[in-house]
């Protein structure tokens, strides 16, 4: 998965003035407590990271959770 598309799924999910903050300040223990911005700052994959977010936030992202990722 690329990035961009990371960030389209949760901008569809969470919402355009919502996603950024979700992405800069929830940490998701899945990925070690890490936010989606520092997972891919620390080179944890873009597929790996959406995985964790639908995971932790089964509601906001069902519409968007493709099986191919």
């Amino acid at each position: 998965m690329r990035i961009s598309d990371l960030r389209e799924r949760l901008t569809l999910s969470f919402g355009q003035e919502w996603a950024p903050s979700f992405c800069k300040d929830i940490a998701i223990s899945e990925l070690g407590s890490k936010t989606v911005d520092e997972a891919l700052a620390s080179g944890i994959e873009a597929a790996d990271i959406w995985r964790a977010v639908c995971n932790s936030h089964p509601t906001e992202t069902f519409a968007y959770k493709r099986s191919e990722e």
